[in-house]
């Protein structure tokens, strides 16, 4: 019995550092399928209209709140990488649109991934940090009235 607790103690101990060493990668991923995907399951309302880096909403724009960020993570273990990160991006834009119908604004406007505050700007796709366990998505923006 000793024995066996020692040979699974030594085999706990040598996967450790093959886990603490796997790499963090970064991926970018279309944000539109999310943001659908949000939209279609409920999740995402349409009450707050969502506009990254390079694209601006037509109308008058009153920011009501400046760098409105959110952080998310979720376990990635066995699981793909646009799966995870896809819903990582809803929780994150679902706490946006909790933070924008709070401030009464109905848009979050120059949306930039910032995940570790190293900023990531495009209009088309999103950062993810996907580890052995974890995936991450860090987004700022600026919660507005748009009239």
């Amino acid at each position: 019995m000793k024995a066996k607790h020692l040979s699974l103690s030594a085999l706990l101990m040598m996967a450790v550092p093959v886990a603490s060493m796997a790499a963090d990668r970064v991926v970018h991923l279309p944000i539109e399928q999310a943001l659908a995907e949000g939209q279609k399951s409920g999740k995402l309302d349409g009450s707050v209209k969502f506009y990254f880096a390079g694209t601006q909403p037509s109308g008058k724009l009153n920011v009501l709140k400046e760098n409105a960020e959110v952080s998310r993570k979720t376990n990635a273990f066995g699981k793909k990488d646009p799966v995870t990160c896809a819903w990582v991006l809803q929780s994150v834009l679902i706490s946006l649109q909790d933070q924008a119908k709070a401030a009464g604004a109905n848009a979050v406007v120059g949306i930039v991934s910032n995940y570790d505050n190293v900023e990531y700007s495009d209009s088309q796709t999103y950062e993810c940090h996907v580890g052995f366990l974890m995936s991450g998505v860090q987004l700022k923006g600026n919660l507005a009235k748009v009239e």
